[in-house]
């Protein structure tokens, strides 16, 4: 790596306040907040809005779309059409 050029590496905690998690990781992003973590040092924490311990998506609470349900609404709304083969497009054409 070029010297001089990248901003410094470290320990950082994000902590997820809406699920009351935090996890320790390296990152180049700072912050002036800190917390004295597990291990009795003190990191700075950045505190996030949504994480993996607070998606619905990783939680297991994510709503299911009923797809199904929104084609047979969109059919029943433009009605179904069929594909026009090259043989109806020439006899057409005629």
């Amino acid at each position: 790596m070029k010297p001089g050029i990248h901003p410094p590496y470290g320990p950082v905690v994000f902590r997820d306040r809406a699920a009351d998690y935090a996890f320790l990781t390296r990152s180049t992003a700072t912050s002036d907040k800190t917390i004295e973590w597990e291990d009795g040092n003190t990191y700075p924490v950045i505190d996030v809005e949504i994480s993996s311990a607070s998606h619905p998506f990783y939680t297991g609470t994510a709503r299911v779309l009923d797809t199904a349900g929104r084609v047979e609404r969109f059919e029943r709304r433009y009605g179904t059409r069929t594909a026009r083969t090259t043989h109806d497009k020439r006899e057409a054409a005629r």
